[in-house]
């Protein structure tokens, strides 16, 4: 959630953190800061509520104060999203003791007390946070042991919960320590010096060299190099893997968004998705795990994709398939064995909630499966096996072309599976999926080629205070993603429902006007759902409808229709959830919303 990044080496280090902590905003945050070594003036932090312009414009006074430009080689930056404390300038990372600054990523979960025993030995507190907690902590033990790996070591000990820390030790001005447990962070070397982040995009511009810090180890970067120690002792240095995305990957190339490329994206970002499971080694790891019953796993949008999964695999392969919110998943004590198959769905790889998921499962003896966007996650480290979608770098928080090549896995995934147990012949399989990867595709770009349509829809949307998006089977399923697709972007309060249900108590908020999205994309169920759309458009709702039929048209039932590609209906999802991420995309845009860094919100959720 929060952001890192940290640069030791021969250039000046902030345009290095300003650079990285830009590339970290799709995150999501509501503060920032950098702390740095001048070469004159010793340790400075700037650190304010807001964006990281506002501690740029920090870094120009005090260069301006200073009479000359920053020169200073090593430093770290944070970007904050606010878990301990409010968002304000004293709660912004870094935090700093008279022998150390640290940033942190994570949530300390025993904070209150730690922090009562460190009052006990007369440190005071300024911030509301959990983090300076670990900063005093370290700065405990640093002054006892004047050593800073002892010092982690010591501290990390005592703290229950989650951490990435990135360390300055005031007495090593060129050296960053870093430790994680729990959250995400990578290493990087470059030409003109190493680095420390979060993520990728946050040293993309400067290498395509990177390892991930694995637990309990100790990153001691310095200008030349980075060491890796062990809890035993033992020293070793980073086996760097080349990152496969290239820069432009993570621009914005000519588009005024990243929701927006990203969606341009999907068709491009399904056919590679599906190209590379079907030439993968999937069946043989069904064949060689029998499984009785599939439990997904999953949060958000993820946790979507898991439902589309779980219709699918029921309808063509006649087995159970439970889905789980990932972050009730352990609270439920499932009932998980040997012949349990746990599928885990996690675009970043590093969600906190389905992490501690899959270890859970992994601990009860059933087999892994993740479907991840990110190689060499935790998810992917840890899981059995690993399908990759092949989405690319996803920047806007609002996942859209990730999301398509999730069901995209999932629809090939429950192929194989109905052919594997002989409820689909080879040749009823292999007609699925060459539907899937030759027809879909194009469809969803036939979608994108309305989408002058669907802005001038969006302008329906601008004032109401709520809308409702119903369906049945698959469009019910849709119709969740979809809500959940406007309300994040546009703040506008969504709800979906089962068309069904309209009647057990929602219909009593349907009022003149109420803008009422239905999906009827199903023949066999066409008829019951515009059954209920009559419902709501006799009470005054302002009904959009989307369906498949070519011929349908009746004013009665609708205000207005976008007409969705002739496609199999068993594929439906991806063209209606074009539609639906490109209404909330351009309701938000003429909302004024900021679409790529919607409130509140970050990208990838790395604490509990």
């Amino acid at each position: 959630m929060c952001g890192i990044i940290g640069y030791t080496g021969e250039s000046q280090v902030l345009p290095k953190l300003f650079c990285g902590l830009e590339s970290l905003e799709y995150r999501g945050y509501d503060s920032a800061g950098v702390a740095f070594y001048e070469t004159t003036a010793g340790m400075i932090c700037l650190k304010a509520k807001g964006r990281v312009s506002e501690v740029k414009a920090l870094a120009t006074g005090y260069e301006r104060d200073l009479g000359r430009c920053i020169d200073a080689y090593c430093g770290i930056g944070h970007t904050r999203w606010a878990t301990h404390g409010k968002p304000s300038d004293l709660n912004s990372h870094p935090h700093c003791t008279a022998n150390l600054s640290l940033v942190h990523n994570g949530i300390i979960e025993n904070d209150t007390e730690l922090r009562e025993n460190l009052i006990r030995q007369e440190y005071r507190f300024l911030s509301e946070t959990d983090t300076e907690v670990a900063a005093n902590l370290i700065d405990f033990y640093y002054k006892k042991t004047g050593d800073p790996v002892r010092a982690i070591r010591e501290a990390v000990k005592l703290i229950r919960g989650s951490y990435a820390f990135g360390i300055i030790f005031h007495e090593k001005p060129r050296e960053i320590y870093a430790i994680r447990k729990d959250s995400p962070l990578i290493l990087a070397a470059g030409a003109d010096g190493n680095y420390i982040a979060s993520d990728i995009p946050a040293v993309l511009k400067y290498t395509d060299q990177y390892y991930r810090l694995n637990e309990g180890e100790i990153a001691v970067a310095t200008p030349e190099s980075i060491s890796l120690l062990r809890e035993d002792g033992e020293m070793s240095v980073p086996k760097y893997t080349k990152i496969t995305w290239s820069i432009d990957a993570a621009e914005k190339e000519g588009f005024p968004h990243f929701m927006l490329k990203e969606i341009h994206e999907e068709p491009r970002a399904v056919r590679d998705t599906l190209s590379s499971v079907l030439s993968s080694d999937i069946e043989t790891f069904f064949v060689e795990n029998e499984f009785d019953t599939i439990n997904i796993v999953a949060c958000g949008t993820a946790m979507h994709a898991g439902l589309i999964g779980k219709y699918m695999t029921e309808k063509l392969a006649r087995i159970p398939v439970n889905v789980y919110i990932a972050s009730e998943f352990r609270y439920q004590d499932p009932i998980l064995g040997k012949r349990d198959l746990v599928i885990l769905i996690s675009q970043s790889g590093e969600t906190a909630d389905t992490v501690a998921a899959l270890r859970l499962a992994k601990e009860r003896g059933a087999r892994t499966l993740a479907v991840v966007n990110v190689v060499g996650s935790t998810v992917a480290r840890e899981a059995d096996h690993i399908i990759l979608t092949l989405a690319g770098p996803e920047i806007s928080v609002a996942s859209t072309k990730a999301y398509s090549s999730q069901i995209a896995v999932m629809y090939a995934v429950s192929i194989k599976i109905a052919k594997l147990r002989g409820k689909i012949s080879s040749a009823e399989a292999q007609a699925l999926l060459e539907e899937l990867r030759g027809n879909v595709p194009a469809a969803i770009e036939e979608i994108i080629g309305q989408k002058e349509k669907i802005q001038k829809l969006a302008g329906e949307f601008l004032q109401c205070p709520s809308v409702f998006f119903i369906g049945r089977g698959l469009d019910y399923l849709l119709a969740s993603e979809g809500s959940l697709k406007l309300k994040e972007i546009t703040y506008i309060h969504s709800e979906a429902y089962a068309a069904g249900e309209m009647k057990h108590g929602t219909i009593s908020l349907i009022s003149d006007g109420t803008p009422v999205i239905a999906l009827a994309t199903n023949e066999a169920l066409m008829e019951k759902t515009l059954s209920n759309v009559k419902e709501v458009k006799s009470r005054g709702a302002k009904v959009v409808l989307l369906c498949c039929k070519e011929d349908y048209e009746d004013p009665r039932t609708c205000d207005f229709i976008i007409r969705l590609p002739e496609l199999n209906e068993l594929y439906s999802p991806f063209t209606a959830i074009a539609v639906l991420q490109l209404l909330s995309y351009y309701t938000a845009v003429r909302r004024g919303c900021d679409v790529d860094r919607p409130r509140n919100l970050a990208k990838s959720v790395t604490v509990e």
